[in-house]
């Protein structure tokens, strides 16, 4: 049991897109407005969870994830594009346009192919393992999704905590042109790994 919440940690909390936008939304001051986005983002892994703890990873094949890996580089630049253009107004956060919303959360994390191979060895391996099946694999499936929500807000929570030091505009606005940049960057490395090298593989 331990094991799985231990390898869960550690797949969720990484650095990665949505807790590198986390981390952004805390800085640009806007950490309440982004509740929404760590609950999108913790209902897209029970859907995970659920789905392929009761079916198995027989829904997942190859020309699959090659999809899902496509749609989700897309979803991660539009979000880049989205963050590079957003407010750097440090007056009123409060009132700032909303940067990150639970569909983007949803959407994001359901189209992330690093999630699906994170959900992956939870339900195919460590739940039989287990003997958790049935409703303990909903409960398990509920706490763990619990968890996945609470990454990126730990990221808000660190952001937010780092963006009182900040008072200027000008590095409010670099630092969401470096976490577009190294979005792009996750997109990109995404794309060749699930996309590009699966397609150009020989069959």
């Amino acid at each position: 049991m331990l094991a799985i919440v231990a390898y869960a940690l550690g797949a969720m909390y990484s650095p990665g897109p949505v807790n590198l936008l986390g981390l952004n939304v805390g800085i640009s001051g806007q950490a309440r407005q982004s509740v929404g986005f760590c609950l999108g983002v913790g209902t897209a892994m029970l859907v995970y969870l659920l789905v392929l703890g009761w079916a198995g990873a027989a829904w997942i094949d190859n020309d699959a994830l090659v999809v899902v890996s496509a749609l989700g580089c897309s979803y991660i630049v539009y979000l880049a594009i989205k963050l590079a253009r957003s407010s750097t107004d440090l007056s009123s956060p409060d009132d700032a346009p909303r940067l990150l919303s639970f569909r983007d959360g949803l959407v994001m994390q359901l189209l992330n192919p690093k999630a699906l191979m994170a959900t992956l060895p939870i339900t195919t391996l460590q739940f039989p393992a287990a003997d958790i099946h049935g409703l303990s694999l909903v409960v398990w499936a509920f706490g763990l999704a619990m968890l996945a929500g609470g990454a990126p807000g730990s990221y808000i929570v660190m952001g937010s905590l780092l963006g009182n030091r900040i008072k200027s505009t000008g590095i409010v606005k670099w630092f969401n042109w470096l976490m577009a940049g190294l979005l792009v960057a996750v997109a990109f490395s995404i794309a060749y790994e699930h996309v590009w090298v699966p397609l150009t593989a020989p069959s």
